[in-house]
């Protein structure tokens, strides 16, 4: 725990840590919030009652007067979250932590970042290289102490968290530079105490009876026969990781598809200028399982109304798209994707784009059945476990349907 600088007084007067006098704001003691005919709204993603990120809510911002917000926080939380302040480097609280789950924003609960995105940047504060969604921060410029510098705030009740700096590590490049004053930590076993009241249609998308089986598929090939599948739908840890599981399919590979076949390595790729995806290629028994099957699955396990992002990551290469290798597998995803869209199956438009395989170039031998070799990772553990769970879900509900029949 870091000490305040000598010469702070609250309530009376709020101070940063530098011993600059704050600017007052709007709803400061002195200068009450003024009272607006229109509450004040503001589009960000919570945890729903599933313990999983919704979709963007429209929710009331948090407005109260300093005096009500020295009741509801520390001095030192005071200190940072509303007078922008900065906490001693190497003395914040989360600075070593190591569990597994949220950092949410200490003054309203708003999930800020995971841990699946910390790292250890050397610089005595709490590091993350993105935040669990980008609705959730708000950004201004900030030019005090003679410094050009990224502010970060939270988006619900502009809680002031450190700044972001563009010195971070792959895959965004950034560094965002916390207090841990700002955060509270969620450990992922406890996240549903985070669990928010959100309208059915933001909240994450169940699965299983959720997506119908599709009404176009190709037939069962009469004997053993060795077809091919390619998706992208984000990070191919993931993807990988769902599909392994699944009867009649009898390889899994994680690699590049859709860009500059010189450029297929993972540094590149990274950059999000080759044109690849981050895919997989799925190669299957006909005779067990049909390319719509494998479709639904793709759909149900993956958000297909997000442009080029998949949960925390984003860029061109987590898109989702559909690679086909003959126009059967076309007239089927195609198919597929408006008998979804009919149903209103999604709150938001599918982006899942539909083209031809122009070649698909396996990933670096580190990348390949990643989630299995390393099932304790903080990434796997956060985002390819929930997959495989609908995915259990999913088949439970294929088996019942079959019974039914």
């Amino acid at each position: 725990m870091f000490t305040l600088t000598a010469g702070i007084a609250l309530p009376a007067v709020a101070f940063n840590l530098f011993g600059k006098q704050a600017a007052r704001g709007e709803g400061s003691a002195d200068a009450p919030a003024a009272k607006t005919e229109a509450t004040k709204m503001v589009r960000v993603k919570v945890i729903g009652p599933d313990g999983q990120l919704t979709g963007p809510v429209e929710m009331a911002k948090l407005v109260l007067s300093d005096e009500e917000w020295q009741k509801r926080l520390t001095p030192e939380q005071f200190a940072i979250v509303r007078a922008k302040g900065t906490e001693r480097a190497f003395c914040g609280t989360l600075l070593d932590n190591k569990k597994h789950g949220y950092y949410v924003c200490v003054a309203c609960g708003l999930p800020l970042f995971n841990s699946s995105a910390k790292f250890n940047s050397g610089t005595g504060w709490p590091s993350f290289f993105q935040p669990v969604a980008e609705e959730n921060i708000l950004e201004e410029t900030d030019t005090s102490h003679g410094m050009k510098r990224t502010e970060i705030m939270c988006a619900r009740c502009d809680g002031h968290l450190g700044h972001v700096f563009p010195d971070g590590p792959k895959p965004t490049g950034l560094r965002y530079c916390l207090n841990s004053e700002s955060l509270r930590f969620v450990d992922e076993a406890d996240v549903k105490t985070l669990a928010e009241n959100v309208p059915a249609a933001a909240a994450a998308p169940t699965v299983g009876k959720w997506l119908p089986a599709p009404a176009k598929d190709t037939a069962l090939a009469a004997e053993s026969t060795e077809a091919k599948a390619v998706f992208a739908g984000g990070c191919f840890w993931c993807t990988e990781a769902v599909f392994e599981a699944i009867d009649g399919v009898k390889d899994v590979v994680s690699g590049y598809s859709g860009g500059d076949p010189k450029r297929a390595d993972y540094k590149s790729v990274c950059t999000g200028t080759t044109g690849h995806a981050e895919g997989i290629q799925i190669t299957y028994d006909a005779s067990k399982v049909t390319y719509g099957q494998l479709l639904r699955i793709f759909f149900a396990t993956h958000n297909p109304t997000t442009i080029n992002r998949q949960g925390p990551d984003s860029g061109t290469q987590y898109r989702s798209e559909i690679f086909y290798t003959g126009e059967e597998q076309k007239a089927v995803a195609e198919a597929y994707i408006q008998q979804l869209t009919d149903a209103k199956k999604f709150s938001k438009p599918i982006v899942t784009e539909v083209e031809p395989l122009n070649g698909f170039f396996p990933a670096e031998d580190y990348h390949q059945d990643f989630a299995r070799q390393n099932p304790e990772h903080p990434y796997i553990k956060r985002w390819a476990e929930p997959k495989l769970e609908k995915l259990q879900e999913m088949l439970k509900d294929t088996e019942a349907e079959k019974q039914a029949q």
